[in-house]
């Protein structure tokens, strides 16, 4: 600092002594000169590049993740990077005229240390590889750049990026928490030679933002040089001890007049619970889809993390009412299991549109907020109300998405309804093969609920036994193999 402006600085402050530069920093911090524009966009691609694989990465891994916790995580943190993939490339677009290069790969080692993570084949090495390598590289990135750029000439991207640093701090705490409850496995699988190769490759990039020397390592690939296709069946943990269940047909209680809309709520706390499905379903549309514009990856991903989030809601449901789901409830995987392997990903993407109109009539997710209200079950009056209004997004989403590629709605629709009497749910032939028995687990359940809140059990419902054996959720009637 010049010594004029030292000697200004003792004396120089702003009118009634308030806080200089709207609060941004302080004089002598904005005195420095800070990044350059260039230098900031540089460092803006590496992170948009890493934060676009990494968010790719954790979709990849829902449908071959078994433990349902970490579905759910990496459907928020997918979500979440995503969002801040879109808030860079717009930042990017604001400093830079075309061509932005957010396409280009900025350096060949960060591609291939996104690939080894992404296509690992144990489930403990995407952990040790996201949340042990990954995502602290991010993190690190991301508070050297507001330590070093202009706090208030490179406002917009300070703001963006302490955002990122909030939810990259929860994605490490959350990583930390993970690694720590795998950690025996995580010892006895990943060899520790692969966590070094992934660091190996870090430095050969000059770090993730390309602020230390490149460096040519030497190091090769273990598995970042075979990519393999997304896994479409749905992989579950121990608690889902009946995957192929299709023995209760809880819309058919849903809209069946003769059930309380107390015991309705029972049996929707299992259907919100039941969408683990659907981000299973929709990770595998998201990889098989490629060269959409970039809003389709943002949207449809924001789309899976509300999708996660409803099970989640379900989860909270039982708990709230004293039952150990996992005890009680079989949680099948059939509907992402037919769609995954039976249709093609636009295929998939339709019947996901036509359910979620039928969900945006008087007997969709509106009804079941009336049930939940008419309940008496305040939490489950709450989460049916944002269920409701999350299903007008994703109905948005899929007008801006998949409607337009059709000459109108009702074209849509019906393609959707087409594609989803394609599927064959092998109802008998599980049984027969002995994946299931269909139990009726619902009696069990519904006992349950009456005895922990003293209820008086109503006779119908406590023998309420109706499958899918003939009719699919929206009740209409499907071809089953046998």
């Amino acid at each position: 600092m010049h010594p004029a402006a030292e000697r200004l600085l003792q004396t120089y402050t702003p009118l009634h002594n308030l806080p200089p530069l709207a609060g941004v920093c302080d004089f002598p911090t904005a005195m420095e000169p800070g990044l350059s524009v260039e230098e900031c966009v540089r460092r803006l691609l590496r992170l948009h590049y890493v934060m676009k694989r990494l968010g790719e990465a954790f979709t990849f891994r829902i449908p071959e993740e078994p433990t349902y916790e970490l579905k759910m995580a990496y459907s928020l943190h997918a979500h979440q990077l995503l969002e801040h993939v879109s808030a860079i490339r717009n930042r990017v677009a604001e400093m830079r005229q075309p061509p932005l290069g957010l396409e280009k790969i900025p350096h060949p080692d960060l591609e291939t240390l996104v690939n080894e993570v992404q296509f690992c084949p144990l489930p403990v090495e995407f952990l040790a590889g996201a949340y042990q390598v990954l995502v602290p590289a991010l993190l690190e990135s991301v508070e050297r750049y507001l330590r070093e750029t202009h706090p208030l000439a490179d406002h917009p991207t300070c703001r963006l990026l302490r955002f990122a640093r909030l939810e990259l701090r929860d994605m490490q705490e959350y990583g930390a928490a993970a690694l720590d409850a795998f950690e025996s496995s995580i010892a006895e699988q990943v060899d520790p030679r692969w966590t070094a190769l992934l660091n190996q490759f870090l430095i050969g990039a000059g770090e993730l933002d390309g602020t230390a020397p490149e460096s040519d390592v030497g190091a090769s690939p273990k598995y970042g040089d075979t990519p393999r296709p997304v896994t479409l069946v749905p992989q579950r943990d121990e608690r889902f001890t009946d995957p192929y269940n299709m023995g209760v047909h809880a819309e058919e209680f849903l809209y069946d007049q003769r059930f309380s809309p107390r015991d309705k709520t029972l049996m929707m706390y299992f259907k919100r619970l039941r969408e683990i499905d659907v981000p299973e379903m929709m990770a595998t549309i998201l990889h098989e889809t490629p060269d959409k514009p970039w809003g389709y990856y943002r949207d449809m991903t924001r789309q899976l993390w509300d999708e996660a989030r409803h099970a989640m809601l379900g989860e909270v449901g039982f708990l709230s009412l004293g039952i150990d789901w996992p005890q009680y409830v079989q949680v099948n995987h059939t509907w992402a299991l037919g769609l995954n392997t039976q249709l093609q990903a636009w295929e998939r993407h339709a019947v996901l549109f036509f359910i979620e109109q039928g969900l945006m009539t008087k007997t969709g997710k509106r009804f079941e907020w009336e049930v939940g209200t008419a309940s008496g079950d305040k939490l489950s009056e709450t989460f049916q109300d944002y269920d409701w209004a999350d299903e007008v997004l994703h109905a948005r989403i899929g007008r801006d998405w998949y409607v337009s590629e059709f000459a109108d709605l009702n074209e849509a629709i019906r393609y959707g309804d087409e594609c989803w009497s394609k599927v064959l749910l092998n109802w008998q032939s599980w049984k027969d093969e002995g994946l299931t028995q269909h139990a009726n687990w619902w009696p069990a359940l519904y006992q349950q609920f009456c005895t922990l809140h003293d209820l008086a059990p109503d006779a119908e419902a406590a023998t309420y036994d109706v499958t899918y054996a003939t009719s699919r959720a929206d009740l209409e009637k499907l071809g089953f193999s046998g």
